[in-house]
C-alpha cells in the first residue's frame, strides 16, 4: 500500500488548495463537535460541495469528530456521522469511546480512525482498538522511528503519524492545563494555547518558554515510513492558511511523487511557511531536550511571494485533472454513442441523436475524435480516444458538445457514487444501576511515607505507582484493598519490566490496577488483576462507561471536566470515581522538564527514576501571574505538570449527590501528616485551609 498524504482542511479554500496541490486524503470538521472548532470548518451546503469536490479527483475525505461528548451530544454527534456517511464520507475520525462504540453498532460499514487523542503509542494499544473495530489508528506523534516500527509489525491496523506541523507539549494532545485556567478545554477542541505562554523554572516567569516545542519535519525520513508499511503521512495545520496549506502539501506530494528526500529550497521554503525557530526530528529519532523548543515572535513576516505563488498555482481550474479515455461509435441509422473510462475502473456512456446524411462537409474520425478531446472546464483531461465514423455522416457541433457533457457527467457520478452502508438502530444501554448513596473515600499517593499516614483511616483503596510496589518484599496489613498505578506512558520495549512489576505486585497482594490508557488493558488481563478505570481513559458519557463495562473494567473514574449535574446524569452502569481532591495533572510530557534545565543524564541508566534524580526534588513551573505548577518525576523520564492549587471540596455537598461509588483523594505533594488531615476533613466536611480551587465541576468548559 502507498503511503497516503493527508492534508488539513480547515476551510473550503484551504480544501481546494490541499487538493490541487497533490493531496491523497483531507481531513475536516463539520459541525461543533471536532478538535479544532475555531477554525472556519464547513457548512452543510459545503461539507457535502466537499466530499463530492474530492472525490471526482480521486481524494479522500475523513470527517473529524474528535472531541469528547456529553450524553446530550452524542445523539447530534451520531446524526452527523450518519448524514455524512449518506453523503460518502469515507471516514470519521474518533476520540470519544462512547461515540467510537455507537458508530460501530449504528453504522457498522463506515469506516472508523481512532484519533491520536486515545493516546495510543504501543502496538497492545493499537491491537486493542482494531480488535474493536477500527480501521486506522493515529499513534502518538511522540513515537520515535522504532516505537512506530514495532507497531507497524505487531498489528494489522493502518497507522497514520504526524509528519509535519505542530507538536503539543502534552502527550497525544490530552492536555487539561487549558481547560483548568482557562476553561477552554483541548478535549473538547478550544485549546487556548498556555503552552505557548512564558514560565520561569523555580522562579518567576521570564523570556523562556519550556513548554513550546517546535513544529515536526520529517520531510527527509519519509523513506523510513515507507519501509516499515506507514499507512498515511498526515500534515498538521486545520488551523493555518491555505497558502501555508499548498505550500507543504505541495512540496511533501511531490517528495512521495519522485521518491526523493527534500532540497535545500524546499526544506526553506518549508521553514518560510511557519515554523518556530525552525523545526525538529527528535521525537523520530528517539531523542529529547532543549534543542526541540522554539517560538515564534508575533512579528514574523509574511512570506507573500510564496503565498502567492502558492495561491496562484491552486486557484488555477485545472491545475488537478483525471486522466480519461473515450471510444466513440457514429452509425447510420443508429444513435451516436460514447463510452468513456477513468484508471480506477469507473465507466460511463452516453448516447446522442441518429446522425444526418452530410449536404457538405462529412464528419470524419479525425474530427470527432479532436471535438471529444476537448474537456476544458472539467476535472478530466482526455489522454486518448478513438472514433468510429461511417462515411458521409453529419453530426452537429451541439449534438457533440452534449453527447461529451453527457457522458462526462456520467462518469463524474460515477467517480462520486456513494458506497451501500447499512444503518442499523443501535441497542439501548442495559438496564444497571450502579450508583451509590454515599461515596466511599479512595486515595492516590506517590509516595510510601503517604500511604503508612493514611492506613489507619481505613480508605476504600490506595494506590500506589506500580514502580513503589517493586521496591517492596511485603505490604502492610489493610483491610481495604491495595491497588497499583501503572505508568501512564511506556513503549512496547518497556512491557517485559511492567509486566514482572504486575507480577511481583500480585504476589504481595495487590487486586486491582489502575488503567489510564487503552493500551494498558493487555497488560491487566495476562497478570490476572481486577481492572479499574483510571482519568486517562476520559470518560465523558454513559456509553463510554457501557464501553468499558464490555471491556470487563469493575469501575471507572469520570472525567474532571465535567460538571457535577453532568456527572450525576450519567448511567452509572459501573461502578463510578471523581477525584474530589488533589492537584490535577495538566500534562505528562515526554520531555523531562527538570533534565532540560540541570543537564541531568540519569535517563541514560533506564526508564525508572532513581531516587537521587533532580526531579525527585520540589521543582515547579511559574506563570505571569506567579501562580506556581509543581513538577512531578514520571516513568520513562517524563515529566507531570499538577495544578498549582488543589481541588477542595470537602464543605460541598454536591460531590455526595452524584450516585459516584467513590471519591478519591489524590495525594501529589503533600507531607504525610498533611495527607491524614486532608482525609479527615473530608470526613467531617470541612473548609479549606490554604489556597484552593473547585476545578471544572462548577464552571465547566467550553
Amino acid at each position: 500500500m502507498a503511503l497516503e498524504l493527508l492534508s488539513p482542511a480547515g476551510s473550503p479554500e484551504a480544501l481546494r488548495a490541499a487538493v490541487q496541490s497533490g493531496c491523497g486524503a483531507v481531513y475536516l470538521g463539520w459541525g461543533s463537535f471536532n478538535a479544532r472548532r475555531s477554525a472556519k470548518n464547513f457548512s452543510d451546503e459545503e461539507f457535502a460541495d466537499a466530499i463530492r469536490y474530492c472525490h471526482l479527483r480521486g481524494v479522500r475525505v475523513f470527517l473529524t469528530l474528535n472531541t469528547l461528548l456529553t450524553d446530550r451530544e452524542l445523539p447530534l454527534a451520531l446524526d452527523a456521522a450518519r448524514t455524512a456517511c449518506r453523503l460518502g464520507v469515507d471516514s470519521v475520525l474518533v476520540q470519544d469511546w462512547g461515540l467510537f462504540a455507537l458508530l460501530r453498532e449504528a453504522l457498522p460499514d463506515l469506516p472508523l480512525h481512532a484519533s491520536t487523542q486515545m493516546s495510543v503509542f504501543t502496538a497492545g494499544g493499537a491491537n486493542e482498538v482494531y480488535g474493536d473495530g477500527c480501521e486506522r489508528v493515529v499513534i502518538a506523534r511522540e513515537c520515535s522511528r522504532e516505537d512506530t516500527a514495532a507497531i507497524c509489525k505487531a498489528c494489522p491496523a493502518e497507522i497514520e503519524i504526524f509528519g509535519h506541523g505542530a507538536l503539543c507539549m502534552c502527550y497525544s494532545g490530552q492536555c487539561e492545563m487549558s481547560a483548568l485556567i482557562g476553561g477552554r478545554s483541548g478535549n473538547r477542541g478550544t485549546c487556548a494555547q498556555p503552552c505557548r505562554l512564558p514560565y520561569g523554572f523555580n522562579g518567576p516567569a521570564k523570556n523562556t518558554y519550556p513548554l513550546s516545542l517546535k513544529d515536526s519535519c520529517l520531510a527527509d525520513r519519509i523513506s523510513d515510513m515507507e519501509r516499515m508499511d506507514v499507512s498515511c503521512l498526515k500534515l498538521e495545520g486545520r488551523m493555518k492558511r491555505p497558502e501555508y496549506v499548498a505550500v507543504i502539501t505541495d512540496i511533501y506530494a511531490r517528495l512521495l511523487r519522485e521518491g526523493r528526500k527534500p532540497t535545500a529550497a524546499e526544506k526553506a521554503d518549508l521553514e518560510l511557511a511557519f515554523s518556530r525557530s525552525g523545526f525538529t526530528a527528535d521525537y523520530w529519532q528517539g531523542r529529547h531536550g532543549p534543542a526541540m523548543f522554539g517560538t515564534r515572535p508575533e512579528n514574523t513576516p509574511e512570506p507573500k511571494e510564496l503565498f502567492a505563488a502558492a495561491r496562484a498555482k491552486y486557484e488555477k481550474d485545472d491545475a488537478r485533472t483525471v486522466p480519461i479515455h473515450f471510444s466513440c461509435s457514429c452509425q447510420a441509422g443508429q444513435p451516436v454513442s460514447l463510452t468513456v473510462w477513468d484508471d480506477d475502473g469507473h465507466v460511463a456512456a452516453a448516447e446522442g441523436p441518429i446522425p444526418e446524411p452530410a449536404q457538405n462537409k462529412a464528419l470524419t474520425a479525425t474530427d470527432l475524435e479532436s471535438r471529444l478531446q476537448k474537456t476544458g472546464g472539467t476535472a478530466f483531461h482526455c489522454t486518448d480516444g478513438s472514433a468510429d465514423v461511417a462515411d458521409g455522416l453529419f453530426l452537429s457541433a451541439g449534438a457533440v458538445n452534449a453527447l461529451r457533457r453527457d457522458a462526462l457527467a456520467a462518469l463524474e457520478n460515477a467517480r462520486c457514487a456513494v458506497p451501500v452502508r447499512r444503518e442499523q438502530d443501535f441497542s439501548p444501554l442495559p438496564n444497571l444501576d450502579c450508583t451509590a448513596d454515599t461515596p466511599a473515600l479512595t486515595v492516590s499517593v506517590t509516595t510510601w511515607a503517604q500511604a503508612e499516614a493514611l492506613l489507619p483511616l481505613s480508605p476504600a483503596h490506595i494506590d500506589l505507582p506500580l514502580e513503589l510496589l517493586a521496591e517492596r518484599d511485603a505490604l502492610p496489613d489493610f483491610a481495604g484493598e491495595w491497588c497499583a498505578i501503572l505508568p501512564r506512558v511506556w513503549r512496547d520495549r518497556n512491557e517485559p519490566q511492567l509486566r514482572g512489576w504486575l507480577a511481583h505486585a500480585k504476589k504481595l497482594g495487590v487486586t486491582s490496577a489502575l488503567a489510564g490508557n487503552i493500551g494498558h488493558l493487555p497488560l491487566l488481563r495476562d497478570a490476572g488483576l481486577t481492572i479499574r478505570g483510571d482519568f486517562g481513559l476520559n470518560v465523558f458519557n454513559s456509553r463510554s462507561l457501557d464501553y468499558l463495562r464490555r471491556k470487563e473494567l469493575s469501575s471507572a473514574c469520570l472525567s474532571f471536566e465535567l460538571r457535577f449535574p453532568q456527572m450525576r446524569d450519567i448511567q452509572k452502569l459501573i461502578p463510578a470515581e471523581a477525584i474530589v481532591y488533589g492537584r490535577l495533572p495538566l500534562m505528562i510530557t515526554e520531555n523531562c522538564l527538570v533534565q532540560n534545565e540541570t543537564g541531568c543524564h540519569l535517563s541514560e541508566a533506564g526508564d525508572a527514576v532513581p531516587q537521587q534524580a533532580p526531579c525527585r526534588k520540589p521543582n515547579d513551573l511559574q506563570d505571569r501571574t506567579g501562580a506556581k505548577f509543581p513538577l512531578l518525576p514520571a516513568y520513562g523520564h517524563r515529566t507531570e505538570i499538577q495544578n498549582s492549587a488543589p481541588v477542595w471540596l470537602a464543605d460541598k455537598p454536591e460531590w455526595k449527590r452524584c450516585g459516584l461509588t467513590y471519591a478519591r483523594l489524590r495525594f501529589t505533594t503533600e507531607a504525610p501528616a498533611e495527607c491524614a488531615d486532608i482525609f479527615r476533613a473530608y470526613q467531617t466536611g470541612a473548609p479549606a485551609s490554604g489556597p484552593f480551587t473547585r476545578g471544572l465541576y462548577y464552571r465547566g468548559v467550553d
